[in-house]
């Protein structure tokens, strides 16, 4: 069974009039994880897309490249899209409810602001309001100031992108101190922790981008190291 039909299963629970938020709170089980981690991502990913004023191409397909859909599953994965789009329930109220179902699970956060940064980033622009919505989805979160910086500058071009923000480290930290941080985040990317924090098989993907993205900047520390 795809991703897709458990989602589409989930939703179809919703009473009439119901909130696509509230489905949040009826996944609430780890087995389920994966189910609210797709619908997290594509809810406030249709949310995101109207924050620069408008749904793109670019943006509906990055939902494809995040989640590899297939063609039979599509259907599926647009109505949960229209569904997030046309429902009354701002972002924010979203945001809430999925830190009520992830808890304190830093790392879980994190791969949530990874699918929304590559949609954000799927027209090549990066728009004020999209930082404006994904700084404040970071901040409902807990995300640290640092590790959203760290986010971003992977994503944006612009951002002052330097190895240590990458890595969410700073200049003045020791060689070792650096080095720690890296291999931490070299196990968190692995599939099987991504898997086991409830990133469906779907959206594996993403580990692919970030395992190159911190590889490269911590050989960009370490060569200037020696």
């Amino acid at each position: 069974m795809s991703i897709w039909t458990r989602i589409s299963d989930a939703v179809s629970a919703l009473a009439k009039g119901e909130s696509l938020s509230s489905v949040f709170d009826r996944l609430n089980s780890p087995p389920e994880r994966s189910v609210a981690f797709a619908i997290a991502v594509v809810a406030l990913g249709a949310k995101m897309a109207k924050a620069d004023g408008l749904v793109t191409r670019d943006e509906v397909t990055a939902f494809r490249e995040v989640f590899q859909i297939a063609r039979a599953d599509e259907a599926g994965a647009a109505r949960i899209f229209n569904l997030a789009r046309k429902d009354v329930a701002g972002f924010e109220e979203y945001a809430w409810r999925i830190k009520g179902l992830f808890g304190q699970a830093s790392e879980s956060y994190s791969d949530l602001m990874e699918g929304l940064f590559h949609i954000a980033m799927a027209d090549g622009e990066y728009h004020e309001n999209e930082d404006v919505f994904l700084m404040r989805v970071a901040e409902i979160f807990g995300m640290s100031d640092r590790d959203f910086r760290a986010l971003r500058a992977r994503f944006v071009p612009d951002a002052h992108h330097d190895p240590f923000t990458v890595l969410g480290v700073s200049p003045d930290m020791s060689y070792d101190e650096i080095r720690k941080i890296w291999r931490k985040l070299v196990r968190e990317t692995h599939p099987d922790s991504m898997m086991a924090r409830g990133v469906p098989e779907e959206a594996i993907k993403l580990a692919e981008k970030r395992m190159i993205d911190i590889n490269r900047a911590w050989d960009e520390i370490n060569g200037s190291s020696t």
